[in-house]
């Protein structure tokens, strides 16, 4: 397995609208082996396919303590949303950052397992936020979205700030 680079804000293909998946195979299940081991090794609960630079509806997620619930959802549609939730968002896209956002508090989704299984069930709390999440990132969205632009702005100049900041890398021959 591999652990993959993730994309951060302001990055444009993170704006970039996923297409379906239309077949899974192995390049499928390497892909999808490869975002667990990016997601765990950056302690995330979930990834989707766009913040690694793979345009396809596809995310992983695993919110349980134990980090012992590995989900994959390939093709998600949320079909029903109810309530309101308001809770401190983060996103490996945009590290560092925690801001609060409002979302649905139970969605209805539908999508594919990992085995081509169509799934249709209810998700609520931490769960129904991540899958939220995760769904606007393969909608070319992103949690800063949900800010004010001014808030927007100040992360986009701290992010590039730093990043410029990082010492650079030593070419490995």
């Amino acid at each position: 397995m591999t652990i993959l680079t993730v994309l951060e804000f302001p990055d444009p293909r993170l704006r970039k609208i996923a297409t379906p998946v239309l077949t899974t195979d192995d390049n499928l299940n390497q892909l999808i082996d490869d975002m667990f081991q990016t997601m765990y090794a950056a302690l995330g609960i979930g990834l989707a396919a766009t913040q690694v630079n793979v345009h396809k509806r596809l995310l992983v997620a695993d919110v349980s303590i134990e980090k012992n619930d590995p989900q994959v959802l390939i093709n998600p549609e949320i079909l029903e949303k109810d309530g309101v939730a308001v809770t401190e968002e983060g996103c490996l896209s945009v590290p560092g950052y925690y801001e609060e956002v409002e979302r649905a508090e139970q969605i209805r989704i539908r999508y594919l397992d990992r085995d081509g299984n169509m799934i249709e069930n209810d998700a609520e709390g931490l769960w129904a936020i991540c899958i939220q999440h995760e769904i606007d990132h393969l909608d070319g969205k992103l949690f800063v979205d949900y800010l004010s632009e001014a808030k927007r702005q100040r992360i986009r100049k701290k992010l590039k700030k730093d990043r410029r900041q990082q010492p650079a890398q030593a070419a490995v021959i």
